[in-house]
């Protein structure tokens, strides 16, 4: 059984995972104390994407298609997760500008 999305949640992981680290260093070269909450949902993010990187990686490379398809539900939920949590954090840095 061929992957269906595997290869696509591998590669938008991947640079997803450098948007989070790009915020984090950010936040860190910025020094701002409030930005803190950000930092820390975005860590979260950045392990959730990581996650589904390798549960899209292993799907990709397994030979078993049950196990296949096992592991690419899983990197979907990680990265359907993952996402929800980028847009919460792309809403406090909105949110951060404007005040």
């Amino acid at each position: 059984m061929a992957n269906k999305t595997a290869q696509h949640i591998l590669n938008t992981s991947a640079t997803l995972l450098g948007f989070c680290l790009f915020i984090i260093t950010s936040i860190h070269f910025s020094e701002k104390t409030q930005n803190s909450l950000i930092d820390e949902i975005t860590s979260v993010i950045a392990l959730l994407l990581s996650i589904s990187s390798v549960f899209s990686f292993i799907s990709i490379r397994t030979e078993n298609s049950k196990k296949e398809l096992l592991f690419e539900i899983i990197a979907d939920y990680f990265f359907i997760a993952a996402l929800m949590g980028v847009i919460i954090i792309i809403i406090f840095i909105t949110l951060n500008f404007w005040s």
